[in-house]
């Protein structure tokens, strides 16, 4: 056992062994009953899940506004920040999505070149390659948005190494190994939080593809930013990491149509050249937020974040 993790348990072996054997199952049956399956679940959980109901809706009723106000995003959305009955709607789609993204998740092992091709579409594919095959590396910053491992995964797929991706590492340790040996197979390298920069900053200096998350201050050491009209702390480690190394982050954005193909979307966010360290982190972070913005608008109902804090103010008010 390494130092610091929890201790290995009969109970954590035969719970990464039924996740092992539902992901099996998942990926032999069709999607669809799967997902059919997946919507029943996100109804039941909107109706069992009373605080994350209304968090979910507080969120999102402060994008929708913003979008409604910047004439941006979906119909849907739009709707929704004047009309109660759209706005559960989109809280109820929220989660419905969540629900499929472990289904998804669980299906991730048949993702292959042949998956890859029929089932996610990049807009402006060559530019998205021509920074997979930088040599200085290429750093991704995506957010909680559809099945976000996607854009990892087609980094890992399309330079024939593995993306370096930090993750957070859970109290189960069978599970987490579990997960671990699971992202490997699909091209993904998780490193620990603790440890993660070092790692990173190297991973870009031989020339890999990095993917960050952004979008949430997890680890409390974020900066505010204004994001949809209020201000937010988002993770600064993008920022940083772009400052050591002088690589461009692009933001990735994924989400899902109607018809089950996945979209990609990548934005460069140049980091400033001039400005102290904290200006340049801060305006940075600005442009991303703004990024950030429009990749949402896509799909607001596919942001997994609303169902996590996200803006300050809001969770005082509660």
């Amino acid at each position: 056992m390494s130092e610091g993790r929890p201790a290995h348990t009969l109970a954590g072996r035969l719970r990464a062994r039924l996740v092992g054997a539902a992901s099996w199952l998942a990926c032999r049956l069709p999607e669809p009953p799967l997902l059919a399956l997946a919507d029943l679940a996100g109804r039941v959980w909107y109706r069992l899940a009373p605080e994350r109901r209304v968090r979910a809706r507080r969120n999102l009723t402060r994008v929708c506004r913003w979008l409604a106000d910047h004439d941006m995003g979906t119909a849907a959305a739009r709707l929704a920040a004047r009309d109660g009955r759209a706005l559960n709607r989109l809280v109820r789609d929220a989660f419905r999505f969540s629900a499929r993204y472990y289904v998804q998740l669980a299906r991730a092992p048949i993702v292959d070149a042949a998956y890859l091709e029929r089932w996610f579409d990049i807009e402006d594919e060559a530019a998205v390659d021509a920074a997979l095959h930088d040599p200085r590396g290429a750093l991704f910053v995506s957010l909680h948005l559809s099945w976000f491992e996607l854009a990892a995964v087609y980094a890992a797929a399309r330079t024939g190494r593995p993306t370096v991706v930090p993750s957070e590492t859970i109290d189960d340790p069978e599970l987490q190994d579990y997960l671990v040996r699971t992202r490997r197979r699909l091209g993904l390298e998780l490193v620990e939080l603790s440890g993660a920069k070092r790692v990173l900053t190297d991973a870009l200096r031989n020339g890999q593809a990095v993917g960050l998350l952004g979008d949430r201050d997890i680890t409390g050491g974020g900066i505010q930013v204004e994001l949809f009209g209020a201000p937010a702390p988002l993770a600064a480690g993008p920022a940083l990491l772009a400052m050591e190394t002088g690589v461009t982050p692009h933001v990735f954005g994924v989400w899902r149509d109607a018809s089950g193909v996945y979209h990609g979307r990548a934005e460069a966010v140049p980091f400033p050249a001039e400005g102290s360290r904290r200006e340049r982190v801060t305006r940075y972070l600005e442009a991303e937020a703004r990024a950030f913005e429009r990749h949402i608008a896509a799909a607001p109902e596919q942001w997994l974040a609303v169902f996590h804090p996200i803006w300050p103010d809001l969770e005082r008010a509660r």
